[in-house]
């Protein structure tokens, strides 16, 4: 039985405190201010949409269900020892464009605005609605950091997605297939994470092309002087990670082919995974 997120929270978090409808209200005036800053002519292909997901992506896949820490909760990130992590490189861009939204919007926790304007940048690339909510508080202190080296490294294998996703973060394989699929828009940067290029020919719309492209292209190892990656053989215009490559193995493959033909399925999917991301380790108040 697939519950929706709002069954999920009551079920989780019984006592929490839900949104009233003037809070509702100022998240949907968030919401409007946070689409405004995703055009940007001068930047990648025109849209901040794609890095803004990633953020929303790296604050929350820090979490460790064995240490009960890491997540979202907290947007630890502000800190310079996250924010120096090199998983995290470039990311500053996507904060600094936030900033004026929290500076109008000033009751928002960063943790909220960072995770809501991750579903803001998927809803407006063409993707699925993403039903969040708010509630996360953000920590005052630099020893809240979750050690560095939890996110994944898109240099290894089928054994490190699994020991990532599934043992650490508590996912299964299904929801980590789902969430790999949003590499169906951004690209990577020399200068950042040392991988380079898009994954996809329409790095800003969101949409199951990532699968697809994944099995009807030809993969074979770059040869550069940077990290291990795969390029589509002939255009060479395309990237694919070892990670991303590791989806082809069992136990993933069956979930590259679902999503690849079905792409409803995959919009599906992605949406309880991606809200299960953002809520690993929020801890919300309870009712006084």
């Amino acid at each position: 039985v697939r519950l929706n997120f709002h069954h999920y929270l009551y079920l989780t978090f019984p006592y929490s405190i839900m949104s009233t409808a003037v809070t509702q209200d100022k998240y949907q005036a968030v919401r409007e201010d946070i689409a405004k800053v995703f055009p940007k002519a001068d930047y990648d292909d025109g849209s901040l949409a794609p890095v803004i997901l990633r953020l929303a992506w790296h604050a929350s896949g820090t979490y460790s269900k064995n240490e009960k820490n890491g997540g979202s909760d907290g947007a630890t990130m502000r800190f310079k020892a996250e924010a120096e992590d090199g998983a995290n490189a470039g990311l500053d861009v996507a904060r600094q464009a936030l900033e004026p939204v929290k500076a109008k919007h000033g009751w928002i926790s960063y943790a909220d605005l960072w995770t809501l304007a991750g579903c803001v940048a998927v809803e407006q690339m063409g993707g699925p609605h993403i039903p969040w909510a708010g509630g996360r508080r953000d920590k005052a202190n630099e020893t809240d950091c979750p050690p560095i080296g939890r996110l994944p490294d898109g240099a290894l294998g089928k054994s490190h997605v699994l020991d990532v996703f599934v043992q650490r973060m508590g996912f299964t394989v299904q929801e980590t297939v789902a969430l790999i699929g949003a590499h169906t828009v951004g690209r990577c940067h020399k200068d950042r994470s040392g991988f380079d290029g898009p994954w996809t020919v329409t790095p800003t719309r969101f949409s199951n092309q990532f699968f697809k492209q994944l099995l009807s292209q030809e993969w074979v190892k770059r040869e550069w002087d940077g990290p291990t990656q795969f390029e589509n053989k002939g255009d060479a215009d395309l990237m694919m990670l070892s990670t991303d490559m590791a989806l082809l193995e069992e136990p993933f493959r069956e979930y590259v082919d679902i999503y690849a033909k079905d792409k409803q399925r995959f919009f599906d999917d992605f949406t309880q995974a991606f809200l299960k991301l953002i809520e690993l380790g929020v801890a919300r108040r309870s009712k006084m």
